[in-house]
């Protein structure tokens, strides 16, 4: 992926990680700005410009432009110092504002899937990202979908009553005494 493509991949990361708690913290902005203006984190563009452009487009439709933001990152093919790249922004968006939702670590993890790196050689390099590697939590609808599909598959025999059980039983040791 080229240089200017992968600057804008990874604001975009930034951007879609402040934006997707529903909720835009002027210290989530305040950090992208400051990677830019120290780091030139994305390259040689003019940040306000690109994040209002950004702006515009979720606010137009902002379930299309997140699927549109999973699908690109899908199709990215990222060096392994990108894939890092990517995580740290990630993660250090999340944190900005002192407040981390469990929507924004699940966030993480959808895009943290679309990555090829393993969590061994993140660790390596941000060891308190563990949290953020975790299994997810198990959640209500996966466990009703795991009971349905339980009682769908395996409860479809007649059970026999538990009189005529007995009376099994009871034949069987009087043949066994015999």
């Amino acid at each position: 992926m080229g240089t200017i493509n992968f600057d804008k991949l990874l604001l975009k990361t930034a951007f879609s990680c402040m934006a997707c708690d529903g909720d835009i913290d002027k210290r989530e902005v305040k950090l992208i700005k400051k990677l830019h203006k120290e780091n030139k984190t994305f390259g040689d563009i003019d940040i306000n410009a690109e994040m209002d452009a950004l702006l515009m487009a979720i606010n137009k439709g902002g379930y299309q432009f997140l699927k549109e933001y999973f699908d690109e990152l899908n199709i990215s093919t990222l060096s392994e110092a990108e894939e890092l790249m990517l995580i740290a922004v990630a993660i250090k968006t999340i944190k900005a504002d002192d407040i981390i939702e469990y929507s924004e670590v699940k966030f993480f993890k959808v895009i943290r899937s679309k990555l090829k790196i393993k969590n061994e050689d993140i660790l390596e390099k941000y060891p308190d990202f563990e949290d953020y590697l975790e299994q997810d939590i198990i959640s209500d609808s996966y466990l009703l979908r795991l009971q349905n599909d339980f009682l769908d598959n395996h409860i479809s025999n007649e059970f026999e009553l538990i009189n005529k059980i007995d009376k099994d039983l009871i034949s069987s040791f009087k043949n066994d005494n015999e």
